[in-house]
């Protein structure tokens, strides 16, 4: 083992964080156990005293800190978990804290923040302006920046969630799985068990939408995404750290990515089991070793996946419920096309036989033709949606799967008025607008009087993201000068003009 990684190991030993972290324990699932054929357990740090795991690394860090820095106070970027860390940590010291949040973060998460006694600027439109102004106040007041995660003594105190597994499994143990953002969590983890039990592996988890350790291994170094996305915020990391990436390429045996609604599906499986209801960021431990033992048909191990935190914005739960029936391949949303005349829903009931119809939205179509939005239930198997689908069309039905359009799962599955007849040069857009004061402001004013808006669907998911359907009338001669508008606002967003499900329900 090289030098760097046995000094890390020993940094994780010598870490005295309890004093303001606890030692979460390891629950069994014996229900998901049950069901994937292996032993899972979860290491609970949601069990911490700010409902994750980052207050192991902000504890380490500020304990090792000389007295000198300590007496000029200490400063982070953060408007989520990292934040109350710190916040915590430099509250049981008594130093001051302060943290620099974007000004689109919500009111709950800068309440929680105050209420732990640190003082927050907001400033920006997103995290890198307020990281800029945390820089800035560090060169000018002379405050220790506490970085989230490319910190040797910030992954040491993450490590010893690795250290307390390895005292808690004195028996055989296979696997461990833990979520990735930056890597400061994985890279201190994978190090340590692998200097104490290079026998075990450790695999990564990362969403598909923000996998930046996936991309940098790939590419050899840390590349800078050009987008990620929001629903597990807790990792959406564009750039992973130069000091984790070096140790997380050396340990980590792989990197499993996952989607939003297996990661739905994972929130479930952790509350059937624990009555716990985590965050997103969570539940990714748990949504890649389903996905890893589904893959490599494993059974009779010993998995450890990582409850990273249990932050979650209660508004949220309906959209992870809507999703979860999806992750957990229990139902298939499908657009359908049945004759346009009495008794006809009927048959396609008795065509899917004994299913439950989970969702129905019709909208007429023409006069002998009708184009159904259908939710239906999925029997346990690997396999059921494409036999459903094979079923149905030998009854003679012609359908298309949307059981993985996002545009369908989001938005049109709300939009049940059903297309408009003609409606020239119009496209479609999905747009993630900031949560914040002023954001379709900026949008309308940024399209301007040229263009017509003849949509616009919006959902709140009690996110740092609101996610936008909008139509917009544009002639192809200025197709070129609308993009460029709406490249200047900022905003992510996806052309979905070419989308399937567009076209079914929404064009005329």
């Amino acid at each position: 083992m090289d030098y760097a990684s046995a000094d890390l190991a020993a940094r994780v030993e010598e870490a005295e964080i309890y004093s303001i972290a606890v030692r979460s324990s390891l629950s069994a699932t014996p229900i998901l156990s049950q069901r994937l054929g292996n032993e899972v357990l979860l290491k609970r740090e949601d069990q911490q005293p700010t409902f994750s795991f980052k207050i192991r690394g902000a504890s380490n860090k500020i304990l090792s800190l000389p007295d000198e820095a300590l007496q000029r106070g200490v400063i982070c970027s953060s408007a989520g978990n990292h934040a109350q860390g710190v916040a915590l940590a430099a509250a049981r010291r008594g130093v001051r804290a302060v943290v620099v949040m974007p000004e689109s973060t919500p009111g709950i998460k800068v309440d929680a923040v105050r209420a732990l006694g640190a003082e927050v600027a907001l400033h920006g439109s997103a995290y890198d302006d307020a990281q800029a102004l945390a820089w800035k106040m560090v060169e000018e007041e002379g405050l220790c920046f506490v970085h989230p995660f490319d910190d040797l003594d910030v992954i040491a105190g993450q490590g010893t969630i690795g250290r307390e597994i390895l005292d808690q499994v004195k028996g055989q143990l296979d696997a461990v799985f833990v979520p990735v953002g930056g890597g400061g969590l994985a890279s201190g983890i994978a190090t340590y068990i692998k200097v104490k039990r290079p026998e075990v592996k450790v695999y990564g988890v990362e969403p598909v939408d923000a996998a930046s350790m996936k991309a940098a291994l790939a590419a050899g170094q840390p590349v800078t995404l050009d987008q990620v996305g929001t629903f597990a915020d807790g990792v959406a990391v564009r750039r992973v750290g130069d000091q984790t990436f070096r140790l997380c390429r050396k340990h980590l045996d792989g990197v499993i990515t996952v989607t939003t609604d297996e990661l739905c599906a994972a929130i479930r499986d952790i509350f059937v089991d624990t009555r716990t209801v985590v965050e997103p960021a969570g539940a990714l431990a748990v949504a890649g070793l389903r996905r890893w033992v589904e893959e490599q048909g494993v059974t009779d191990q010993t998995l450890v996946a990582i409850n990273a935190g249990a932050n979650m914005n209660f508004d949220r739960l309906g959209h992870v419920t809507e999703r979860t029936a999806i992750g957990d391949k229990r139902e298939a949303i499908l657009a359908v096309e049945i004759p346009e005349e009495k008794g006809s829903f009927l048959r396609f009931c008795q065509a899917i036989g004994e299913r439950h119809v989970t969702e129905f939205n019709y909208r007429y179509h023409r006069p002998d033709r009708a184009r159904v939005f259908v939710g239906i239930e999925l029997r346990p198997g690997a396999d059921d949606r494409h036999a459903l689908i094979d079923h149905l069309k030998e009854q003679g039905y012609e359908l298309v799967d949307l059981t993985e359009n996002e545009l369908a799962k989001v938005h049109i599955r709300h939009l049940a008025g059903g297309a408009e007849p003609d409606i020239p040069d119009e496209r479609i857009y999905r747009f993630e607008f900031p949560e914040r004061r002023g954001a379709l402001l900026s949008f309308l004013r940024s399209v301007g009087i040229d263009w017509n808006i003849t949509l616009f669907h919006y959902r709140n998911h009690s996110s740092d993201y609101g996610r936008v359907l909008v139509a917009v009338q544009v002639p192809p001669a200025t197709l070129d000068e609308f993009r460029c508008h709406i490249d200047e606002l900022g905003y992510r967003y996806w052309d979905e003009t070419a989308n399937e499900a567009y076209e079914l329900f929404l064009r005329g």
